[in-house]
């Protein structure tokens, strides 16, 4: 599960930066095995050490498989980030983070302690462009009343709800629900403005939260938490009392 999160790293990086650490030599070995296969164009290499599925910022669907990976690598590895991978020294440029891995430039790029990819948190411009692109045709399948926004950050579904997460811009996130079995160009049953993200501690686990005539809504992430601890949580409380609790599972 954890890796369904390991994305939401670049939020933390700015957290955790009084935990960094240099890198050991078995880090700057693998560090380097990935240098010499980006700067070999060894894209089978780099496939075969990739922890999938490998996020994209949404509303790009996630790289699943190896055979995607090979399909989608100029999309993702544009010139500009391989000159930063290729021109970068693994004892210099890369930090290590502890279990979250090994990044480069502040989270531009992580891999973990045996040199499997699992985070490019940079977007080249053939990814820009096919986010608008996708922005565009989401807003058309979303009812009228939820088609304003300035970027998609959730989709998630608990075992009665079909819940949006969007960036309105600002700062500020909307909170749209629907019963699973109806579909997102109905109207929402419930819409929910002026929420905000809050991050917990050092780990990267954040939230968002809603409040709504008294009610609280709080879609929560665990990044750093237990094994069997779900990815996503949908919590509705009041006065402090916990009205609703239910597991999520994050669709994007």
């Amino acid at each position: 599960m954890k890796r369904v999160f390991i994305a939401i790293l670049l939020l933390a990086t700015s957290f955790v930066a009084v935990q960094a650490q240099e890198t050991t030599a078995e880090h700057q070995k693998v560090i380097a095995e990935f240098i010499s296969n980006v700067k070999q164009q060894n894209k089978e290499a780099l496939a075969a050490k990739v922890a999938f599925p490998l996020r994209r910022d949404a509303p790009i669907p996630p790289v699943k498989t190896k055979e995607e990976f090979l399909e989608r690598y100029n999309e993702i590895f544009d010139e500009s980030l391989i000159k930063a991978i290729v021109n970068s020294k693994p004892d210099k440029d890369w930090i290590a983070m502890g279990w979250r891995g090994i990044m480069l430039e502040h989270g531009k790029v992580w891999l973990d302690d045996n040199g499997k990819l699992i985070a490019v948190n940079y977007q080249s411009t053939i990814e820009k462009r096919k986010q608008a692109a996708l922005i565009s045709s989401d807003k058309k399948e979303l009812d009228k009343s939820v088609r304003k926004y300035k970027r998609p950050v959730y989709l998630l579904e608990t075992q009665k709800f079909r819940i949006r997460i969007d960036n309105m811009g600002k700062d500020q996130y909307r909170y749209s629900s629907w019963k699973l079995q109806s579909k997102m160009n109905e109207t929402p049953d419930l819409v929910i403005d002026g929420g905000k993200v809050v991050f917990e501690g050092t780990g990267g686990n954040h939230y968002y939260e809603f409040v709504n005539n008294g009610y609280t809504y709080e879609c929560v992430f665990t990044v750093l938490g237990e094994k069997e601890a779900p990815p996503a949580l949908v919590k509705i409380t009041k006065d402090g009392k916990e009205l609703l609790s239910q597991n999520a599972t994050i669709i994007r």
